[in-house]
Formats: C-alpha cells, structure tokens, sequence
C-alpha cells in the first residue's frame, strides 16, 4: 500500500470528531467477527475473521482518546506510542 495514502488516513482520522462509545463498538465488533467466523468451514474465512477481528482489537486499544477503563488493562502507556 502506498505510504501516501496511509498518512492521508491518518490525518483524516486525527481531525475527526470522536464518537461516544467508539472503541467499544470496535471491541464489540471483534468479538463478533471472531464468534461468526470461528466454526466457518474454509479455513481462509477463519483466518480472516482472527486477522481482521485482531485489526479491531488494535484499534480498540490503541485509538484516540482511549477510555480509562480499557487503558488499564493495557500493556504500555498510550502516551508512548511513535
């Protein structure tokens, strides 16, 4: 993927306004990709249901304005981030 378009994302991301509740509708969104993809037949859906679900959990984690409830169960400081 271009490195462009990715710092374009980045900056759309970091001037929009946050929404009420956002990491927990992506935390939320994880766990069910995991749970609707987890007995799938093709392993190919299983696989991208884990990555993808993972990718939510990441966001959930490590997004702005991450609530203090979630940063604690956190293995690093949000702050430290690059």
């Amino acid at each position: 993927m271009n490195d462009h378009l990715l710092d374009k994302i980045k900056q759309f991301d970091d001037t929009r306004p946050g929404i009420p509740g956002e990491h927990w509708l992506a935390l939320a969104g994880a766990v069910a990709l995991w749970l609707s993809t987890r007995r799938h037949p093709s392993f190919a859906v299983r696989l991208l249901g884990s990555v993808a679900g993972s990718a939510l959990v990441a966001r959930a984690a490590t997004g702005r304005k991450v609530p203090d409830r979630l940063r604690r169960w956190l293995p690093f400081e949000q702050g430290k981030r690059g």
